[in-house]
């Protein structure tokens, strides 16, 4: 009763003295007795008490677990070291009769240090003449854990682990400590979840796992054994090699260790010393790359998880910061894709364009109300192997370069610093919301010809005439009097420029801006900047890149009726205690939306959009016909939406909308911008997105556009 009394460094100082642990704790122990020399235990005593009472534990790192927006399917893993802590009632009561029958038998008897094995392991490693036993309990060597896992520096890493007098008796004093502080129940809990068992497995759930692929709860006597073996020496005894004598040797050995102690039966311990080692090992995955091969096309929507998770200040001060409380975090993620939604887009994509195209066909689907990514599909396969690519489709690159395709890790769909491709006709919607919100409706009429000299000044070219920039329709039968229902229907460029100058092409860009477009390349973000947005007249044509995210957000934007909300690829995010990470107490993955344009300039819009699909307006009319008006036609119900190509068809796309879903599909070369998508290829995005939103839809109510009020009509 009196040790109890004492302080920590006084009880220790007091087993110093009574010759319990004498000078063998001030060598180290797992030293020779050379350690010794020039310290006695005066010069121990004092270097005791000049040593911290109390253990600093910081958390152990541990994985990051992303699911799919069902919440049940595994996406994919992060970490530097896997592990996830596990209660101990969660354990089979095997695994803890298994480490402590073979590292510390009286783990229950001592109190953080065993006086009795110091005194064996001197007596054995004076008779060595070097290291041939140790005393560590199983508290010191927790302390020793809890050391490395909260050092801050290479320094306290190697402090916390090397072999010396003072790391030893730093142990010893901080055992004592954390005895009076936790139960043993506590202290076994934390070392299981703690120690490493080899393959990059760190705890006592990753090792069930890795070993054998089941829960610690599951274990069986011969598999908790094995894997108590291995915390001794995870490489010595590593059972996943071909040669597995020393394996099989250290789990019999804790085996009879367990017997010992009467954790088991001699019957027990007879069958289990008979089995043979059964591994069922697997290979946790871990970053975007390792998406299992069932679910590979969702790497690209991992890709723009892990770009918007280093964008957010509530995983820390810099991208590089939050990647590394990615991979530490222990957080559970559920994101916001959609199984069902992304096997029906990925299935409309690949039988439209096969992987092995050099040609890029690929779509996104938003939530409207909330900017959650449903689905990012794309013909490619997300994966750094390019042995097998095609040739790099740019004749000027050597014929050693390998396309990107069929396999690639860049962010075709958005996300990370690639700059999109250059969206054409669909950018109309820019001016034509910017017209919209300066009072024009939706009857504002202009003549149209094929031929239009504008005001804006260009350099020399084919769309030129003289100093002006001179657009032109795609075909004669566009030429007349048009009005926004109309111009948007059959995308009349000579219509659009006209309406650009009247509002100016710096309110066309600004809304751009507005409603979430990035401009990613010096050419674009120039010619965005005041003192140039308005003489960009050939904006409101597409001649800036974007990304499907950006432009299926757009739309989005409209069938919430002018409410935007930022894109994210999060439905939930749980810290490992279950609580909901917040930033600045709010949820980080509550939608963060604003009103980007009133309610009716963004219901006038859809109604000229609704021209486009063969939908067809509610307040006007389309002029007869729309560029995409198969889109109704296959959808069959209401739904609005813009199609754009380039000059040359370098690009074909459509962005189409219901009021549950937006999506945008586009079809382009990633390698090489100047390479013609084809004639042929005009049509399939508007197909594509047709399809993806009918299939995803079915089974849902028919919901309809509220059309605009008079102001933004006549």
């Amino acid at each position: 009763m009196t040790s109890r009394r004492l302080t920590v460094a006084g009880r220790v100082a007091l087993l110093i003295r009574a010759g319990l642990i004498s000078g063998l704790i001030i060598a180290g122990l797992s030293y020779p007795l050379a350690a010794l020399a020039g310290m006695g235990v005066k010069a121990g005593t004092e270097a005791l008490e000049n040593m911290p009472e109390q253990l600093t534990e910081t958390p152990p790192a541990q994985t990051t677990y992303v699911y799919a927006g069902d919440g049940k399917t595994l996406l994919t893993m992060f970490y530097e070291e896997h592990r996830k802590h596990v209660d101990l009632q969660d354990m089979s009561p095997y695994m803890t009769k298994a480490i402590v029958a073979s590292e510390d038998s009286r783990f229950y008897e001592h109190n953080g240090v065993d006086a009795k094995g110091v005194a064996r392991a001197f007596v054995a490693n004076q008779k060595a003449g070097g290291v041939s036993q140790g005393a560590s309990t199983l508290t010191m060597q927790y302390v020793r854990m809890a050391l490395r896992d909260s050092a801050r520096t290479p320094r306290e890493a190697l402090e916390a682990t090397e072999q010396t007098a003072t790391r030893k008796l730093r142990e010893m004093r901080l055992a004592i400590e954390v005895e009076q502080r936790l139960s043993k129940e506590e202290i076994l809990e934390r070392y299981l979840n703690a120690a490493y068992y080899g393959h990059r497995a760190y705890g006592i759930f990753a090792a069930s796992q890795v070993f054998f692929s089941k829960a610690p709860r599951d274990l069986t006597l011969t598999e908790a054994a094995l894997l108590a073996g291995l915390v001794k020496a995870p490489s010595a005894y590593d059972p996943a090699t071909k040669n597995q004598t020393a394996a099989l040797d250290r789990r019999n050995y804790v085996i009879d260790q367990m017997l010992k102690i009467d954790a088991i039966t001699e019957e027990q311990a007879a069958t289990a010393r008979k089995s043979k080692i059964k591994l069922k090992l697997s290979t946790p995955p871990n970053d975007c790359v390792s998406v299992a091969d069932q679910h590979n096309d969702w790497g690209f929507f991992c890709d723009y998880f892990k770009s918007w998770w280093r964008e957010q200040p509530a995983f820390g001060r810099t991208p590089q910061e939050r990647e590394e409380n990615l991979r530490r975090g222990g957080y559970r993620v559920v994101t916001s894709i959609d199984p069902k939604i992304q096997r029906y887009a990925m299935g409309h994509v690949l039988e439209k364009e096969k992987r092995g195209s050099t040609i890029a066909h690929g779509q996104v689907v938003v939530q409207p109300g909330t900017g959650r990514i449903l689905s990012m599909a794309v013909n490619r396969r997300y994966s750094l192997d390019q042995e097998r690519n095609g040739r790099h489709s740019d004749w000027r690159q050597d014929d050693d370069v390998k396309g990107n395709y069929p396999n690639t890790v860049n962010p075709l769909l958005g996300g990370g610093d690639m700059a999109g491709y250059q969206a054409g006709s669909t950018f109309k919607i820019f001016t034509l919301l910017a017209a919209l919100e300066a009072g024009l409706p939706l009857s504002t009429t202009f003549y149209s010809p094929q031929r239009f000299v504008s005001r804006y000044i260009t350099a020399p070219g084919p769309a030129t005439c003289g100093i002006h920039w001179c657009p032109k329709n795609s075909n004669g039968s566009m030429t007349g009097n048009q009005n926004m229902w109309s111009g948007f229907g059959k995308s009349v460029n000579t219509y659009f420029v006209q309406l650009e100058q009247r509002v100016g092409a710096e309110k066309a860009v600004e809304m751009a801006e507005r409603l979430g477009l990035r401009w990613r390349t010096e050419v674009d973000r120039t010619l965005a900047t005041k003192e140039h947005a308005s003489g960009w007249g050939a904006f409101t044509l597409g001649v800036s890149d974007a990304t499907p995210v950006e432009m299926a957000n757009v739309f989005a934007t409209l069938a919430a009726e002018g409410r935007y909300c930022e894109p994210t690829p999060v439905e939930s995010i749980r810290n490992p205690d279950g609580t909901h990470a917040l930033h600045q107490d709010e949820l980080v993955t509550a939608p963060r939306c604003r009103q980007a344009v009133k309610v009716n300039v963004a219901r006038a819009a859809t109604d000229a959009a609704r021209c486009v699909t063969g939908y067809g307006s509610a307040r006007g009319s389309c002029g007869g016909w729309g560029t995409s008006e198969m889109v109704y036609g296959t959808l069959g119900r209401p739904v609005a939406g813009k199609s754009g190509t380039t000059d040359g068809n370098k690009t074909a796309w459509f962005s189409g909308y219901t009021p549950q879903l937006a999506a945008a599909a586009f079809v382009a070369d990633p390698d090489n911008p100047e390479h013609l998508v084809g004639e042929g290829r005009s049509t399939m995005s508007k197909y594509t997105v047709a399809q993806t939103l009918r299939d995803a839809l079915k089974g849902e109510p028919e919901e309809d556009f509220k059309p605009p009020s008079d102001k933004y009509v006549w």
